[in-house]
């Protein structure tokens, strides 16, 4: 990314950190958050809005497991029930992302929190997490504007001078329901999408599957837009190590036409770009 910027956007933001990254190097200062999961920008947009009021209803929801009758892992799966009826507020879906196995979200064919929580441990305790949201709240508070719509609107709403940075869903499960997302998307209807931005001339980033071993996972996007692909060392699989394999992971990461000349007449980003490929 440039150093400086009008606005960065993500229309697949989950917990949105590569927005509070930006925002911690002073980057830019606008920014727009998107997620068609609802509850989760409900969580960032508390956060960073209402920290104080975050952190007592999360507060409130933490404390309930310690005397809670049939102990914490049943206060979970109280807290769960009631998010899946409707209390989606930012204290529950941020005490279930706290509690539940590895923090990872999984969702049932009908779109219900199903996570398991997590034996070992209470979740986030609310003066740890009082650190962490505040700081948040300073970065961005009164600086980001939060939607939980299409990607393809929050495309549209892209003009120069934004960096837009694009995790979506992984191809593979794009086509059909998958416990990891809320929602896949296609991929021609994507394809289309990025080919838009080009046309329009938007400078954007595309975090997009990648490879394991000899193993691809995916389709490249196609070489027509004219993007720049980088493979990003990722890593030992720790999958493939279950397997008794050692299999490195390299994550997919395509640039626009015109951030491929930012690299370029960047010394800074072309030593990075040496080093990471």
């Amino acid at each position: 990314m440039p150093r400086r910027f009008e606005r960065l956007i993500e229309p697949f933001s989950g917990m949105a950190a590569i927005t509070i990254a930006v925002a911690k190097e002073r980057r830019t200062n606008s920014f727009w958050i998107n997620d068609l999961n609802q509850p989760l920008v409900g969580v960032l947009k508390e956060a960073i809005e209402n920290p104080q009021r975050l952190l007592n209803d999360y507060t409130r929801v933490w404390s309930g497991q310690i005397d809670f009758e049939g102990g914490g892992l049943e206060h979970f799966y109280k807290v769960r029930d009631d998010f899946n009826r409707g209390d989606q507020c930012a204290a529950n879906m941020l005490y279930l992302l706290a509690r539940c196995v590895k923090g990872s979200v999984r969702y049932s064919s009908t779109g219900q929190f199903n996570q398991s929580p997590d034996k070992r441990r209470m979740g986030t305790s609310p003066s740890t997490l009082s650190k962490n949201i505040f700081q948040i709240s300073n970065y961005l508070k009164g600086k980001t504007r939060f939607t939980s719509c299409d990607y393809r609107d929050v495309l549209s709403g892209a003009r120069q001078g934004d960096i837009v940075y694009m995790d979506p869903p992984y191809q593979g499960v794009c086509s059909t329901r998958d416990c990891r997302y809320f929602s896949g998307i296609d991929y021609e209807e994507f394809v289309d999408s990025v080919s838009d931005l080009v046309r329009r001339d938007i400078d954007f980033i595309i975090s997009y599957d990648g490879t394991c071993g000899d193993k691809q996972y995916g389709q490249d996007l196609p070489e027509s837009l004219g993007l720049k692909k980088v493979l990003l060392n990722a890593g030992l699989s720790s999958q493939s190590l279950l397997l008794g394999k050692k299999e490195v992971t390299y994550e997919a990461l395509y640039l626009s036409p015109r951030l491929q000349e930012v690299r370029k007449t960047s010394p800074e980003m072309h030593l990075l770009f040496d080093e990471i490929v």
